[in-house]
C-alpha cells in the first residue's frame, strides 16, 4: 500500500491518494470526517479552522461505501481559496528559507502554501481509511495529549478505550488530565498575551495488533523505523520515543527489558516498557509512541530575519497562526501511524481483498496461539 498527498495551503484543496488498498472494507464517511474535525480543534488554535469544514469526499476506489481494490482520491476541499501575496521574509523555524534554496526562487510563499500543515488534513484522511481496515481485525487506535509548555498530564498505565476516548474528545486539549489542562490553558493565554507560540508532546496507543509485523531482516523493514519516520515527516515534529523511550537510557538493562513467562500455557510479559515493538516487529502487546512538537514558527511578535528581495534585516513574516496546535497533531499522529502499521499488516497478510486478508490472518493467529506446538 502507497499514500500520496497533494494540494496547498490556499488553493483548491488538499487531496489523498491511496494505492494497494484491498477490496471489501465498509468505508463510514462519519469516521473519517470525525477524525479530521478533531484535526482542526484544541485550545489555541487559530483563525483558520473558523473558516474551514473538513469533510472528505471520496472520488474514486469506492462503490456503494464498499472500497473495490482500485486506487483511492479523496478531496478536502479548501474554503479559504484564494491568491496569496508575494513573501519575501522567511520565519525562522519555518521551511521558508530552506526551501528557497532549493528551489532557487526568492517568493517563500511557494514554500510555505505546500510546506503548512494544512497537508496534515491529507493525512488524517488517508490514516482514517487505514484504521477502518485495521478495525476488522480489532485493531485499536488513541491519542491524546501528555504535555503542554512543561505542563505534564497524568495518565493512567491501564485504561478502557472506548472511556478514554471519551474523556478525550471532551477536552479541549484532548488530554485525560482535567487539573494539568487548566495549567496548559493557562499557559497558552500566557503565549497569546506574549504574541508567542507553545509546544508539546502527544502518545499515541494501538492495541490488539499482532505479533510479527515489521521485520529484522532490513533496516528500512523495521517497524519502529518507519512509525517514527512517519511522525517525525509531521510538521513541527522535533523528537520521537517508543515505550520507555529516552529514559530507557537512565535505566539498568534490569529495569528496561520486559521479562518472558509462560502462564496458563501461553506466553506473556510481566511489562510493556518496549512499546510493543523489539527488534523493529511487533511483539503482540500495545504500542506506545509519543512524539514532541516544538513550538509554531509563525509568531505575532515575528522574529528578526533577512528580505530575500532587499538583502536587508526585517521582522519575518506574520500570518494567521496558531498559538497550540499540539491536539491537532496528536490526530496527525495517530493518523500516520495507523498508515505504517496497515502498510505492515498487509505486507504480513496480503490479499487482494477483505476475505482473503481475513483467512490468512486467521491462520497465521492460529499458529502464534497455539505455544505448544512450536516451543521446544
Amino acid at each position: 500500500m502507497r499514500f500520496f498527498t497533494a494540494g496547498e495551503s490556499h488553493g483548491s484543496g488538499i487531496f489523498a491518494f491511496v494505492d494497494g488498498f484491498p477490496a471489501g472494507v465498509r468505508i463510514d464517511q462519519a469516521y473519517i470526517n470525525n477524525l479530521l474535525k478533531l484535526r482542526q480543534g484544541g485550545y489555541g488554535r487559530g483563525g483558520r479552522q473558523k473558516i474551514e469544514r473538513d469533510e472528505a469526499v471520496i472520488l474514486s476506489g469506492v462503490r456503494f461505501g464498499i472500497t473495490t481494490g482500485a486506487p483511492i482520491l479523496i478531496a478536502i476541499w479548501n474554503k479559504d481559496q484564494r491568491e496569496i501575496k508575494e513573501s519575501y521574509l522567511p520565519r525562522p523555524g519555518h521551511a521558508d528559507l530552506a526551501g528557497a534554496f532549493k528551489y532557487g526562487i526568492k517568493d517563500t510563499r511557494f514554500i510555505s502554501e505546500r510546506a503548512s500543515a494544512r497537508e496534515t488534513a491529507g493525512r488524517v484522511a488517508a490514516g482514517a481509511l487505514c484504521e477502518l481496515l485495521l478495525k476488522e481485525f480489532s485493531i485499536e487506535f488513541l491519542s491524546f495529549v501528555i504535555e503542554i509548555g512543561g505542563v505534564r498530564a497524568k495518565v493512567p498505565q491501564e485504561f478502557d478505550y472506548d472511556q478514554m476516548r471519551k474523556i478525550i474528545e471532551n477536552s479541549e486539549l484532548y488530554t485525560p488530565d482535567k487539573e494539568a489542562e487548566q495549567k496548559m490553558k493557562e499557559i497558552i493565554d500566557l503565549a497569546r498575551r506574549k504574541k508567542d507560540t507553545v509546544g508539546g508532546i502527544f502518545e499515541v496507543r494501538v492495541k490488539n495488533v499482532p505479533p510479527g509485523l515489521g521485520s529484522c531482516a532490513q533496516w528500512d523493514m523495521r517497524l519502529d523505523g518507519k512509525i517514527a519516520g512517519a511522525l517525525m515527516s509531521i510538521q513541527a515534529i522535533k523528537g520521537v520515543e517508543i515505550g520507555l523511550g529516552f529514559e530507557s537510557a537512565r535505566r539498568f538493562g534490569s529495569q528496561v527489558h520486559d521479562e518472558i513467562i509462560l502462564q496458563d500455557g501461553k506466553i506473556k510479559r510481566t511489562s510493556n516498557r518496549a512499546g510493543g515493538i523489539e527488534g523493529g516487529m511487533t511483539n503482540g502487546h500495545e504500542i506506545v509512541v509519543r512524539a514532541a512538537m516544538k513550538p509554531i514558527a509563525t509568531l505575532y511578535a515575528p522574529l528578526r530575519s533577512v528580505n530575500l528581495k532587499s538583502l536587508e534585516e526585517e521582522p519575518a513574516l506574520v500570518d494567521r497562526s496558531d498559538i497550540c496546535a499540539v491536539p491537532a497533531a496528536s490526530v496527525v499522529g495517530r493518523a500516520v501511524t495507523a498508515i505504517e502499521i496497515a502498510k505492515a499488516f498487509l505486507e504480513k497478510f496480503g490479499g487482494d481483498s477483505l476475505d482473503e486478508i481475513r483467512k490468512n490472518y486467521e491462520n497465521y493467529m492460529k499458529r502464534v496461539e497455539n505455544v505448544k506446538s512450536w516451543i521446544g
